[in-house]
C-alpha cells in the first residue's frame, strides 16, 4: 500500500520541496531515510536537487530566472497564470514550472522556441483586457507585468479592438482606507486571496464568476480589515491593488530609499523609508528572515503621515500666565538648567517607549551625576523576585523566528495579533503547517486561529504549575512548548507573583526537554525600546514617583505614563523632551523638541533582545535636535558635563554599560534562568483573583497606540472604518 502525505499550505513559509507535493513511500523506514538527490539538466546545465523540487526551484539553483505572476515562495502554489511554462524534452507540450516536480534525468529548456512562443502567447492573453493606463498607474516603474512583457512578451499583438466589442471592464471595490483598487487591471493571480486566507487568517477575499466574468473582491460588500492588509499591495504584480495614501504621490525612481527599523511595536521590523524633498512618502518592508520575513503591519506601513503632524518644532517655556511660549535654545536650556541645579538631586526621569538607547544612556548619566537614581520607564514591571536584574526575566528568550516551530503555545495575558502582528503570523504559520496547538489564559479574543480558552482567572497559572490542571498533560507531552507572557499582565499589582509562577512552570518544562537551545519562557513587550531601557538600568518604578515628591520630573518622550499635575506635588517642574505635542507636552513647564526615528541614527532593541539601528532618512523640522545632544548640552549648563561629543563616543558609552547594545543585528541570548527562578520563589506573594485583561482587544485598539499613530490621519480613517463596519453588522 502506498501511503500519501497530504500537501500542506505554504502560507507565510519558505517554499520547500517537501511541502509542495505528496510524498510517496512504501514504509515508515523509507520515510525516515533522507532521499537521495536526483540529477536534472536546466538548459544543459546539470544540477542535483532533492525529490519533489519543482522545475522553477531547480532553475533558480543554476541562476536561471523563470517568469511568474501567481507563484510566491511564501504562499501555496496556485499554478494559474501559466507564465512559467517551460519545455521538457520529450514532452508534447510545455509544463508549468511552478507546479511540476522534476524527475530524474529530465532535460528542461527555459529558452527554447516552444518556451518563447508559450510565454508570448500567455502575455498576449493577459494584455488583451489589460487597460492601457501605465502613465497614470501607481505601479508604474515597479510593475511585474511591465517588466515581463518587455523581457518575455512579443513586440506586437494579434488582437485588436475590432475583434471584440471592447476590453473587459470591472467595477472597483471599496475595501477600506488603505488599499486602492482598480480591478480592471487584475490578472487573477490570486496572490491577495491566498495571502488573506493563509497568512492573515481572514477569508474576506475571493473570486466570483467564471471566464471573462471572473472578479476578485470581497464576497459581500465590506472592508478588508486586517492588521496585515497592506501586504497585498506588495504582492500584487500589477496595479490592481495599490496604496491609497500614496496614490499619485511619486514614481519609484524619484524617491530616495533608506534602510531603517520600525519602532511602532516591539518586533523591530526591518523597513525601507522612501523620501523625496524632505518628506516621508511611504514605508515598505525589508526582508529579514529572523524578524518580519517580508511582511509589515499596517500601523508600521501607513502611520508615516503622523510624522509631520503635531510636531514640536521649537523649544518652549511656560510663562507667568501659564502659557507655553516659544523661545530659542539658549533660553530654554538656561531655564531648565537653573531648575535642575536648584533641585538638589530630587529629580525623577521617565522614559517613553520610543526613546532610543543613546538618549536613554545620556539621560541616566545626567540624572545620576546630579545625585539621583530615579530613572524609570513608563510601562510597569515587577520589581520583586528576579525583577529586571536578569535579562531572562524580560526577554522573548526563544526569539521570533522559531515561534513557528513550536508544537504548543500558551499565551498568558497577551494579544499577539495586535501587540506584535508579525510574531502572531509566525504562530499562525505553525498552526497551519505544523498543527501547533494554542491555549490562552486571558480574555477571549480573535487571534485568527483556533485556540483552547483555559479561562481568565490567573490562578489557573498556579494550577498548571502545581500539576492540578488538565492542560498539564498536553504541556508535558509537547516537544517544543512556548509560554508567552504579556507585558499587560506584568503591570498588575500581582505581576511579580505571576512572573514567578510562569518561571517555575517554564523551568519544569525546560528540564524535561531534550533541546537545551529551546527556551520555554518568553516575555512579549509592546513598545520599541523597553528592553534597551531595562538593559541600561532603568527601573519600572513609575508607581512610586508621586510618593517621592520630586522637584523636577523629566519626561523623555513619555506620553503614556498617565501622570497628571494633580498627581505631583505643588511646585514640581515638568520638563518634556519629545517630537510630538501629545499628553506629555500638554502638562510640561518646559518643552525641548526632539526628533523622530526617521530623522536620526539611533539604536533600538526589540523584544527578543536584538539591537538594530535606524538611519537618517529626512532632516528634522524646525529647531528639533537629537535627544542625546539636547541632554549633552544641558549637562554642560548644569555643570555636570557628559564625556561624549559624537555618536561614536556615546556608543562607546553604550558598550561600557551593555556590550550587546552595539552588536547590531545580533540577538544576545539571556542566561541565569535557574537563578531568576530562585529569586522569584522568595516573593511568596499570592496571585490576585481579578481576571486577566489586555488593553488591545479589537482591531480598533490597534491603530492608535503611540504619539506617531495618534497624529496620523490615515490611522484615524482606519479607526472610523472599523467603527463603521461594526455598526453595519447591527
Amino acid at each position: 500500500m502506498l501511503r500519501i502525505t497530504a500537501q500542506k499550505s505554504l502560507a507565510g513559509a519558505k517554499v520547500s520541496p517537501k511541502h509542495l507535493f505528496p510524498i510517496f513511500s512504501r514504509s515508515s523506514t523509507d520515510v525516515a531515510k533522507k532521499p537521495e538527490k536526483i540529477e536534472v539538466f536546466i538548459d544543459d546545465k546539470p544540477v542535483l536537487v532533492e525529490p519533489g523540487t519543482t522545475v522553477l526551484q531547480a532553475a533558480a539553483l543554476v541562476g536561471v530566472e523563470i517568469p511568474r505572476f501567481c507563484y510566491h515562495e511564501r504562499l501555496a502554489v496556485a499554478g494559474n497564470c501559466r507564465m512559467c511554462l517551460v519545455e521538457v524534452e520529450k514532452s508534447p507540450k510545455p509544463v508549468a514550472a511552478c507546479a511540476m516536480p522534476v524527475m530524474k534525468g529530465w532535460r528542461i529548456k527555459t529558452d527554447s522556441e516552444m518556451t518563447r512562443k508559450a510565454r508570448e502567447g500567455v502575455m498576449e492573453f493577459l494584455l488583451v483586457n489589460h487597460p492601457l493606463d501605465c502613465p497614470i498607474c501607481d505601479q508604474g516603474g515597479e510593475c511585474d507585468l511591465q517588466d515581463q512583457s518587455m523581457a518575455f512578451g512579443s513586440d506586437r499583438s494579434r488582437f485588436t479592438d475590432i475583434d471584440f466589442s471592447g476590453k473587459r471592464a470591472v467595477e472597483d471595490k471599496d475595501i477600506g482606507p488603505l488599499i486602492k483598487t482598480i480591478m480592471t487591471r487584475c490578472i487573477h493571480c490570486t496572490r491577495c486571496i491566498r495571502f488573506a486566507s493563509e497568512v492573515a487568517g481572514i477569508d474576506d477575499l475571493g473570486t466570483t464568476g467564471r471566464g471573462s466574468d471572473m472578479q476578485v473582491g470581497t464576497y459581500v460588500e465590506k472592508f478588508f480589515l486586517s492588521e496585515l492588509s497592506g501586504n497585498v499591495i506588495d504582492l500584487c504584480p500589477v496595479g490592481a491593488l495599490t496604496s491609497k495614501p500614496y496614490s499619485f504621490t511619486a514614481r519609484p525612481w524619484e524617491t530616495r530609499k533608506t534602510d531603517s527599523i520600525d519602532v511602532l511595536d516591539a518586533v523591530g521590523s526591518n523597513i525601507v523609508v522612501c523620501t523625496r524633498t524632505g518628506d516621508v512618502l511611504r514605508i515598505l518592508p525589508r526582508i529579514n528572515e529572523d524578524i518580519n520575513e517580508e511582511w509589515l503591519s499596517d500601523k508600521s506601513r501607513f502611520a508615516y503621515d503622523g510624522l509631520k503632524r503635531q510636531r514640536l518644532v521649537t523649544p518652549m517655556l511656560r510663562d507667568a500666565c501659564g502659557e507655553l511660549k516659544p523661545v530659542d535654545w539658549e533660553a530654554a536650556l538656561l531655564g531648565v538648567g537653573k531648575v535642575l541645579k536648584a533641585a538638589g538631586g530630587n529629580i525623577t526621569a521617565v522614559a517613553g517607549g520610543l526613546a532610543d538607547a543613546e538618549a536613554l544612556v545620556a539621560l541616566k548619566d545626567l540624572v545620576n551625576k546630579l545625585g539621583s537614581e530615579a530613572v524609570c520607564i513608563e510601562n510597569s514591571f515587577p520589581l520583586d523576585g528576579s525583577g529586571t536584574d536578569l535579562r531572562s526575566s524580560y526577554l522573548l528568550n526563544n526569539k521570533i523566528a522559531p515561534a513557528e516551530e513550536a508544537d504548543l503555545v500558551l499565551l498568558i495575558g497577551t494579544n499577539p495579533r495586535l501587540e506584535a502582528p508579525l510574531l502572531n503570523s509566525r504562530i499562525r504559520k505553525g498552526y497551519v503547517h505544523n498543527e501547533t496547538e494554542i491555549a490562552v489564559i486571558g480574555p477571549k479574543i480573535d487571534l485568527r486561529y483556533d485556540y483552547i480558552h483555559l479561562g481568565e482567572d490567573p490562578s489557573i497559572i498556579r494550577q498548571i504549575e502545581n500539576g492540578q490542571h488538565a492542560f498539564v498533560k498536553k504541556l508535558k507531552s509537547a516537544k517544543k512548548p512556548l509560554v508567552i507572557l504579556g507585558s499587560d499582565t506584568l503591570s498588575r499589582s500581582d505581576g511579580a507573583a505571576i512572573l514567578s509562577s510562569v518561571q517555575s512552570l517554564s523551568r519544569g518544562l525546560q528540564d524535561e526537554m531534550c533541546d537545551p537551545e529551546w527556551k520555554v519562557l518568553n516575555i512579549l513587550h509592546k513598545v520599541a525600546n523597553q528592553v534597551a531601557a531595562l538593559d541600561i538600568g532603568y527601573t519600572p518604578d513609575l508607581s512610586k514617583i508621586c510618593e517621592s515628591s520630586p522637584k523636577v520630573l523629566y519626561l523623555l518622550g513619555a506620553d503614556d505614563c498617565g501622570i497628571t499635575r494633580a498627581d505631583l506635588p505643588d511646585g514640581c517642574f515638568i520638563v518634556y523632551q519629545g517630537h510630538h505635542g501629545d499628553q506629555g507636552a500638554s502638562i510640561a513647564d518646559a518643552v525641548l523638541p526632539g526628533i523622530a526615528y526617521t530623522e536620526k541614527q539611533a539604536t533600538y532593541v526589540n523584544t527578543e533582545g536584538r539591537a538594530q539601528q535606524t538611519l537618517v532618512a529626512v532632516t528634522p523640522p524646525g529647531l528639533a535636535r537629537e535627544d542625546w545632544k539636547i541632554i549633552r548640552a544641558l549637562s554642560e549648563i548644569v555643570g555636570a558635563k557628559l564625556p561624549y561629543d559624537s555618536l561614536e563616543e556615546i556608543r562607546y558609552r553604550l558598550e561600557e554599560v551593555a556590550p550587546h547594545l552595539t552588536r547590531y543585528g545580533c540577538a544576545e541570548a539571556a542566561n541565569y534562568f535557574c537563578e531568576a527562578l530562585e529569586l522569584g520563589k522568595k516573593t511568596n506573594a499570592p496571585i490576585d483573583t481579578s481576571p486577566l485583561d489586555v488593553k488591545q482587544k479589537t482591531l480598533e485598539d490597534f491603530y492608535m497606540t503611540d504619539v506617531i499613530s495618534r497624529a496620523s490621519p490615515t490611522m484615524a480613517k482606519c479607526v472610523a472604518a472599523v467603527q463603521k463596519q461594526n455598526l453595519s453588522k447591527y
